[in-house]
């Protein structure tokens, strides 16, 4: 098994292309002035980039020298020659340079920028290779200098690759003048360490921070049971449910979903799902039914369906794992009917036969709510909750014993036992285990709380001792009810904390969390901050952003520039000719321009802000958020939605009654919820729920897509650019998935293709190649394989002359279709452009 990487890590990381432009990393080192450098100097830094992100593109750092002459390092994949680049003024130099992959994911990396006045030339410096390039500065010229994202003056970008960096210095006449180590935890503020010359951070993402604070990644609700299984070389958790295969990147932040024939894979309570790293096979295992459905990432399928239940013995939060040796799943212990199990099962992969192994082992006591490890001759087995004769009834207790399981001999062996804890605690579901140095992690809870806490630990394989790290996790705990279970993201080196809970209308809330190792035991910040809360406006930074959002609401409202859209939603006429025709009195608002107040966004995360510009979206229970989207939803598209159609979607499973009354309570919090907002009510004037709105008082994006959309005909360049405003926050409600929205989502998915490519139908490539570039772009953003899109970009990079980045345009789509159609693609390149 993999060792987990415990290389101390701090830094500042640069959030790229997963986020908005405004919310991307930029880091300014002098945010008041410029440096003024007499002499030849230096500027030095350590790079990294951050793995499994969707693109890495964007300028490493900017100098800018007397605001007119840019140099600049880059980073460019869009060939496939070295990516990183200089560019003086508005030309590359002749040389370029990489780092080997493993060194620029897994390492850090020393660039350096020499600047020799005298000889007029800079010499780049990477790891132990150098080249000079000729430049010629001016002898008394002051520098800005910005890495990733910058707002400044005639120099701006927002391209910035997702990366970190740390140990910034400036050297003049080889003595080191500044240092920016960015070691912080938290702020806008990057301590200078010689002069007191403070750098500005937007959007800071601190490194160190990440190794204490768990991170929640995303959030799902989703029907019935569901149950887990990891792939830990991908970092890709896969999630199994009645209805499909939810499988999710944890890097990347991003899932995609295969269904199901209905009832194709139930769940049953006591189900467990494991992933085979050996075979790259998921494995959904029916403990009781004494079978194994196994998944085929090939084919995309299951080879067996519909598994019914038997009279269930139950082993709820047994313990699993895959042994290579022998081929073999094993099962280990177990809950069910009052009782606590110490079954030893036995699953062979090649002859698909069961085994209950007959074990005459008092080691390993009945118990359940265990932590496993695999290692590389069996199993470790920690603690855990049950009784010596198995019976609840008969003094049930805490364990605290580390086990080894041997699937060669059979046996176990005991290898310590922890001291009593003042506060018992039960374990998730996983150890993560390193043999090379001895040691695992593993969560740790008490089981007698419902609102309780997940704590990390560290601990020995060879001693009685363990440690707390890393910051808590929220866990919901109700038994049989709730999971808990820990993995390892050996392709992003950082733990995977995920918490299951079985809500009271038969749905699942699924939390992702995420931590980077090494994890820290203890975090001191700069600036005091509540547990478990992440500041939102920074001293500088924040003082900005409310600024901004005073100035966004005079222009707002004073100007009355609201987005208006009574029931029929008006159409946004082209400009082209003399007028431009909306069937409203107000205007409406450019996406660029929206506010942060009084809003509603539905394209990327679901976002509310109320009147005071606060956001208000963790208010929602995961019901109550299902319910407002429904019936908000319902209203944009179809006048409101029908009580026997909401009792179908989320109350399926209740009677008349029950569902009366869950519908009254959680209406209730709904309302409770709106009134934050003002202008936005629930109602049920017309027999059908709906959710009214102001269109003067409250912005919502999806009615401004609605009616960008539905002006087919007379769609102009300026509208396709508002079309991409709006979409860039993301796919529509990407962090929820809902059964019911897949139709919603698809429609729109569809929709938004087919206006990119109808516009693009009306231009020749001869007229706009670069605006049919982006255009092609933002086809790809929600179709990576549209074949439209593809010979439109190729054809227009290659009548700019960009021959080589069409090239890499086709082959990264030819690899694209591949993997995912599992066929070649049919069409050469010459085809491509002359098709």
């Amino acid at each position: 098994m993999a060792n987990v990487s415990l290389a101390q890590s701090y830094g500042l990381g640069f959030d790229s292309y997963e986020v908005v432009q405004d919310k991307r990393t930029g880091l300014d080192l002098s945010p008041e002035n410029t440096f003024c450098l007499q002499k030849d100097f230096e500027l030095s830094f350590d790079l990294s980039f951050l793995p499994d992100k969707k693109t890495y593109f964007g300028y490493i750092v900017r100098l800018i020298e007397s605001d007119k002459q840019n140099i600049d390092i880059i980073y460019d994949n869009s060939t496939e020659k070295q990516h990183f680049k200089l560019v003086v003024g508005d030309k590359f130099a002749p040389f370029s340079f990489d780092f080997p992959n493993s060194d620029l994911y897994k390492k850090w990396n020393r660039i350096t920028l020499k600047f020799n006045k005298k000889q007029k030339n800079v010499l780049v410096v990477y790891g132990d290779k150098s080249f000079s390039q000729p430049l010629n500065l001016s002898s008394n010229g002051c520098f800005k200098i910005l890495f990733g994202a910058n707002r400044y003056k005639d120099f701006k970008s927002t391209d910035v690759p997702p990366m970190k960096i740390r140990n910034v210095t400036i050297s003049e006449d080889n003595t080191v003048k500044f240092h920016w180590a960015l070691d912080k935890t938290d702020g806008s503020k990057a301590t200078e360490e010689i002069q007191g010359k403070d750098a500005l951070v937007s959007n800071p993402v601190w490194i160190k921070k990440l190794h204490y604070q768990w991170k929640l990644d995303r959030t799902l609700t989703l029907k019935n049971y569901t149950r887990l299984g990891f792939d830990e070389s991908k970092g890709i958790l896969h999630i199994v449910c009645k209805d499909s295969l939810i499988s999710y990147n944890v890097a990347a932040n991003r899932s995609t979903s295969i269904k199901h024939e209905p009832g194709l894979q139930p769940v049953y309570v006591d189900n467990q799902v494991l992933f085979d790293p050996t075979n790259k096979k998921l494995y959904h295992i029916y403990i009781d039914e004494k079978e194994v459905s196994t998944f085929d990432f090939q084919t995309n399928s299951w080879d067996k369906s519909a598994i019914k239940p038997v009279p269930k013995t139950h082993f709820v939060h047994a313990n699993k794992f895959y042994s290579p040796s022998d081929s073999c799943i094993y099962i280990l212990g177990g809950y069910g009917h009052l009782a606590y199990k110490k079954n030893v099962q036995r699953y062979h992969i090649p002859s698909k036969t069961w085994t209950d192994l007959s074990l005459n082992d008092s080691i390993f006591t009945p118990r359940y709510m265990a932590a496993l490890g695999a290692g590389k001759k069996g199993a470790y087995i920690l603690g855990g909750y049950g009784s010596s004769t198995g019976q609840q009834i008969l003094n049930p207790r805490n364990w605290y014993d580390l086990l080894f399981f041997n699937t060669e001999t059979r046996t176990f062996k005991k290898l310590y036992e922890l001291k009593l804890p003042k506060e018992d605690f039960v374990f998730c579901n996983s150890m993560i285990i390193n043999e090379k140095d001895n040691s695992f992690f593993t969560l740790i809870f008490p089981k007698d709380k419902f609102n309780t806490e997940l704590q990390l630990i560290k601990g020995s394989l060879t001693s009685p001792d363990f440690s707390s790290v890393g910051s808590k996790i929220p866990y919901q705990f109700v038994d049989v009810l709730s999971f808990a279970d820990l993995f390892f993201d050996y392709s992003s080196n950082r733990f995977v904390a995920v918490t299951l809970y079985l809500e009271d209308n038969n749905q699942t809330k699924v939390a992702i969390y995420s931590l980077n190792a090494p994890p820290l035991a203890t975090l001191q910040p700069d600036t005091p901050i509540e547990a478990g809360a992440d500041p939102i406006f920074w001293p500088i930074g924040g003082l900005f952003v409310i600024a901004a959002a005073a100035y966004v609401y005079m222009v707002y409202f004073r100007k009355k520039k609201a987005f208006a859209i009574p029931a029929d939603f008006p159409v946004i006429a082209s400009t082209s000719g003399d007028a431009t025709a909306i069937s409203s009195s107000s205007q409406i608002v450019k996406a660029d321009a929206l506010p942060l107040h009084s809003s509603i966004f539905l394209f990327g995360n679901l976002q509310l802000f109320d009147e005071e510009g606060r956001d208000i979206t963790k208010q929602f229970s995961p019901l109550v958020k299902e319910l407002f989207l429904v019936i908000l939803l319902y209203s944009i598209r179809w006048e409101g939605i029908s009580s026997e159609k909401l009792k179908e979607l989320l109350w399926f499973d209740k009677s008349s009654e029950s569902a009366r009354n869950n519908r009254s309570v959680n209406i209730a919090k709904l309302k409770g919820i709106l009134e934050k907002m003002k202008f936005c009510q629930v109602s049920k004037e017309t027999g059908y729920w709906k959710i009214k709105i102001d269109y003067d008082k409250i912005h919502v994006d999806y009615t401004y897509y609605l009616s960008l959309i539905r002006n087919k005909k007379d769609l102009n360049k300026e509208n396709i650019s508002e079309l991409a405003e709006i979409t860039k926050r993301g796919n529509f409600l990407s962090n929820v998935e809902y059964e019911w929205l897949d139709t919603f989502k698809s429609e729109i998915s569809n929709e938004i293709v087919d206006t990119y490519l109808r516009f693009a139908s009306t231009t020749k490539i001869a007229d706009d190649p670069e605006f049919l570039i982006q255009l092609a772009n933002y086809i790809f953003y929600f179709d990576p394989v549209n074949e439209e899109a593809m010979i439109i970009k190729c054809k227009a990079l290659a009548h700019l002359g960009k021959h080589s980045l069409a090239k890499s345009t086709y082959e990264n789509f030819a690899r694209e279709y591949n993997r995912i159609y599992g066929e070649d693609f049919q069409k050469d390149m010459p085809e491509v452009l002359h098709s």
